[in-house]
C-alpha cells in the first residue's frame, strides 16, 4: 500500500500537465489584453465615425427640411 501512495505522489510530481496548464492560461491572458487593448483604440476611432456620420445625416436632414437651430 505504501508503495503505490509514493509512486502515484512521484507520479503526481513528475507530471508537467499543470505546467502546461498554467502556461496555456497565461498565453489566454496576454491574448485577451491585447484584444481587449486594440479594441478599445479601434473603438474610439470607429466612435468618433459614427458621431461625424450623425451629425453630418442631422444637418443635412434639418437643412432639407428649411430648418435650423
Amino acid at each position: 500500500m505504501y508503495v503505490k501512495v509514493l509512486n502515484s505522489l512521484k507520479s503526481f510530481v513528475a507530471s508537467d500537465d499543470g505546467v502546461t496548464a498554467i502556461e496555456y492560461g497565461l498565453i489566454a491572458a496576454l491574448i485577451s489584453v491585447v484584444i481587449i487593448t486594440s479594441m478599445s483604440l479601434v473603438g474610439n476611432e470607429v466612435q468618433t465615425t459614427f458621431d461625424t456620420w450623425t451629425n453630418a445625416v442631422h444637418n443635412a436632414v434639418e437643412s432639407s427640411q428649411g430648418g435650423g437651430s
